[in-house]
C-alpha cells in the first residue's frame, strides 16, 4: 500500500513537471509591436517615460531606474501598463499571463539623448497557472 501511494505521488510530481512550460521571450524596438506566438498577446512598446541609469562606460551611486510604457492587447481588449528596470513593477497580468521586463538596451548615452525608436526591451510571456 505504502510502495503504491509512494508512485502515485511521484507520477504526479512528474506530470506536474512535464505540463510547465518555458516563458515566451520577445524582443520588440521602440515604437513597434510584435504578437507572441502561443498567448495571442500583443505588446507595443509604446515609450521611455524615464531612463535615469547612469550612461554606459560610467560607474553610478546607484543603478538608475528606466520606465516604459506598454499597450498589452488580446482578442478581448487590450491594458496600458508601465513597467521598470530596477524599481516599481517589471510587469503585469492581463488575459492569464504574467508579462515581464527582462531587459532594456542601450544605456543612455552621456552625449545625446535616445528616441525611443533607439531602445529594445525584451519581455518574458508565461501563463499563469491557478
Amino acid at each position: 500500500m505504502r510502495t503504491m501511494i509512494l508512485t502515485m505521488m511521484l507520477l504526479l510530481g512528474m506530470a506536474a513537471v512535464v505540463s510547465a512550460r518555458d516563458p515566451e521571450t520577445v524582443t520588440i524596438r521602440g515604437g513597434q509591436q510584435k504578437k507572441a506566438g502561443s498567448s495571442g498577446i500583443t505588446i507595443k512598446f509604446v515609450s521611455v517615460v524615464e531612463d535615469s541609469r547612469p550612461p554606459e562606460g560610467t560607474m553610478g551611486i546607484w543603478a538608475g531606474n528606466a520606465k516604459i510604457e506598454i499597450l498589452i492587447t488580446d482578442r478581448r481588449g487590450s491594458k496600458t501598463a508601465y513597467v521598470n528596470t530596477n524599481m516599481g513593477p517589471h510587469g503585469d497580468q492581463y488575459g492569464g499571463y504574467a508579462i515581464n521586463l527582462e531587459s532594456l538596451t542601450p544605456l543612455p548615452s552621456d552625449r545625446t539623448k535616445l528616441s525611443v525608436a533607439s531602445y529594445r526591451a525584451t519581455f518574458s510571456i508565461e501563463r499563469l497557472h491557478r
